[in-house]
């Protein structure tokens, strides 16, 4: 068994080059390996073509081993595939149709002409279709030709009639268990090549569905155009890290880094959990929403939990440069319009007053607080403990009640 394996290690490497894509490094082991078994048969036949007096018939498949190893040794040293790949389908063609009319036709050479078959079958494995049909129409004009040479051919030759029959069967076993093999590895390269298809295309969907909502992604691949929506129910949360920008000045870029990612990793996983959508994060800022773009009944429910267990959890991470990390949550409800932004680095945005107002609810709250506006604190009264602040004088809105989300009841 090692030894197989190390004799199709030797084999691929003929040829090879470390520039070769998986595809052509296939290719190019299976024409070697089809070419050493085909330099063998041919020999063998033409060697049991001299023994019985045919010359002649017995110098054509020699001759092909001959110049078929030639092409194998100057493809080991030069590299160059598509010659190499020309000279073993044109041999393979040509030669067998001069041995059926040496040996006389059809039946007298055991219909040998059915190997050159081989070459529009390996062109399909190892070219492509444009070629692999050219080949089939030259393959098919010498079955013909074949045909018309018949009677012009002598009427017998020196072979005994058990090993005509005998060839018939070498022959038609052969060639039909080699064109077999062939369309086999031909089916096997389609479907490993959807396969790869399928896992590039799975994986740009995972890539897209990172970066947008799924409806929202769904509008993209199948619509096109602009794609922008009014939502009437809509909540808005920010969360922004108390004090990041000094703290990240006394971290290293690593910590800064790992830090953002183990807490906003877990605001991913929370997010998933309440059916909330991630719209960004800017900076140390995470920004969110519900009822967006799918409708949400309880989307100030939704969005007040899930920011309980941000606090709980942000509360939980050790210290940092002796600092303590600390949370800013600020919520509002009410009516947004959402669309796809740009052709490059695209992104499911958010506009509306709506987004200012819960922005600011964040940047004029307290630390380690949920402050909200009055808009959420109506949906969320009967089923939160909610704080009242009083009135807060909130950049560009004015003076606003706000109230503290303090626990569920």
């Amino acid at each position: 068994m090692m030894n197989l394996v190390r004799l199709l290690s030797l084999v691929a490497r003929i040829g090879a080059d470390a520039r070769d894509s998986s595809d052509i490094r296939l290719r190019k082991t299976i024409l070697v390996t089809s070419s050493l078994i085909l330099i063998f048969a041919g020999a063998i036949w033409g060697m049991l073509y001299s023994t019985f007096n045919e010359p002649i018939a017995g110098a054509i498949p020699l001759s092909y081993s001959f110049l078929s190893t030639i092409s194998l040794l100057a493809f080991a040293r030069v590299r160059n595939f598509p010659i190499f790949r020309f000279i073993q389908l044109l041999l393979i063609l040509s030669l067998p149709f001069l041995l059926q009319i040496t040996l006389g036709g059809f039946i007298s050479s055991s219909a040998v002409v059915l190997w050159s078959l081989i070459c529009p079958i390996g062109a399909l494995v190892l070219a492509d279709l444009r070629q692999a049909f050219r080949w089939f129409a030259i393959y098919l004009g010498l079955v013909a030709t074949s045909g018309f040479l018949q009677t012009y051919t002598r009427a017998s030759n020196n072979l005994p009639p058990e090993f005509v029959t005998l060839f018939f069967v070498l022959n038609i076993s052969a060639i039909s268990a080699t064109a077999f093999c062939l369309i086999a590895l031909f089916i096997a390269q389609k479907d490993s090549a959807y396969n790869l298809l399928r896992a590039e295309q799975e994986k740009s969907e995972n890539l897209l569905l990172n970066i947008l909502p799924k409806e929202i992604a769904h509008l993209l691949k199948n619509q096109g155009g602009t794609i922008a929506d009014y939502y009437d129910q809509v909540s808005i949360l920010f969360a922004d890290i108390v004090d990041f920008t000094p703290l990240s000045a006394e971290l290293s870029a690593r910590e800064v880094v790992e830090t953002l990612n183990e807490i906003f990793t877990q605001f991913d996983s929370l997010v998933d959990e309440y059916g909330v959508e991630k719209i960004e994060t800017v900076g140390d800022e995470y920004m969110a929403a519900c009822g967006v773009p799918r409708a949400c009944p309880d989307h100030a429910h939704a969005l007040a939990r899930l920011a309980l267990r941000m606090c709980a959890f942000v509360a939980t991470r050790p210290a940092r440069a002796n600092r303590q990390l600390a949370i800013r949550i600020g919520i509002h409800s009410g009516p947004v319009v959402g669309g796809v932004i740009g052709r490059k680095k695209f992104a499911f945005e958010l506009f509306g007053d709506t987004v200012n107002t819960a922005n600011r609810m964040q940047s004029h709250g307290a630390s380690g607080k949920i402050q909200i506006s009055r808009a959420t604190y109506e949906l969320i009264k009967n089923d939160f403990i909610c704080e009242s602040r009083g009135p807060v004088t909130i950049k560009g809105k004015g003076t606003m009640e706000t109230w503290f989300v303090v626990a569920k009841k």
